[in-house]
């Protein structure tokens, strides 16, 4: 199934949702060990290729204080952000291709979203331009509330943050279970345009990934239990604050940012 068509798709049924993410950084020789452990009980995303895999880009928004990357730092119990979010094919990015204008929200240790998905020019157009698209009723609500962030913030492009992803889901006994992996993570905080040519450097060492695992209620018994047995560790990890952290070490960005208090 071609990976654009079926995201287009599945976002007509899921506008929102809330879950437990778990984090965790590991090795990539440990990444493979426990994701050959997983098998026995979990299965590819169909939305990915035969083997859950699939490429995603996304753009952030922050306002001239970084609000959202210092509310991630401070730990403030209830926090968000905003992004626009494509996943990734073989076709060109175009005016008409769709993506996720996305809110993550945290709530204490609940991660909830709500996204809605317009084509990408129509995106920009509301997120750099503040022009409100066409749009089903439904989505009235949630593009309410990222009309009011981008004036509420004086949000502006930020960061772009690349990577591959490699997807599991549970079985019927497990309901909302997922489990991927990313690597090859990248980050720009220049020419901030999903259509343009990648200009990416590396989000963490060579050599590393991410596990995320995301749970509807709990975490199941025999997953805990493969989790210790593979010595995998929590981390407060944010592919966005990493990204932004980095960006103190490059040359000037096309946009002024002052990350440290």
């Amino acid at each position: 199934m071609d990976i654009e068509n079926a995201m287009s798709n599945a976002i007509q049924i899921i506008r929102k949702f809330d879950r437990f993410e778990l984090k965790y950084l590991v090795p990539l020789k440990t990444a493979y060990v426990f994701r050959q452990a997983l098998r026995a009980f979990l299965t590819p995303d169909d939305h990915g290729d035969n083997g859950g895999r699939y490429a995603l880009a996304s753009l952030y928004y922050d306002g001239p204080d970084l609000r959202f990357y210092h509310e991630k730092l401070d730990g403030i119990n209830v926090r968000r952000k905003l992004r626009i979010r494509r996943y990734e094919s073989s076709e060109p990015l175009t005016e008409t291709t769709l993506v996720f204008v996305e809110i993550k929200q945290r709530v204490n240790r609940v991660t909830q979203k709500r996204r809605i998905v317009l084509p990408y020019r129509a995106a920009l157009r509301l997120c750099n331009e503040r022009i409100i698209p066409a749009h089903a009723p439904q989505d009235a609500r949630v593009l309410n509330e990222i009309e009011w962030m981008l004036w509420q913030y004086n949000l502006r492009p930020v960061s772009i943050v690349r990577y591959a992803r490699q997807a599991f889901i549970g079985s019927a006994y497990d309901p909302g279970l997922r489990v991927t992996f990313d690597t090859d993570l990248t980050f720009q905080v220049r020419h901030l345009q999903l259509d343009e040519r990648p200009a990416g450097q590396p989000l963490f060492p060579t050599g590393w990934a991410i596990i995320e695992i995301k749970v509807n209620e709990r975490m199941p018994y025999w997953l805990t239990e493969l989790v210790a047995a593979h010595n995998l560790n929590l981390v407060r990890v944010s592919k966005y604050c990493r990204s932004i952290e980095l960006a103190q070490d490059l040359p000037t960005p096309g946009w002024h940012f002052s990350p440290a208090r």
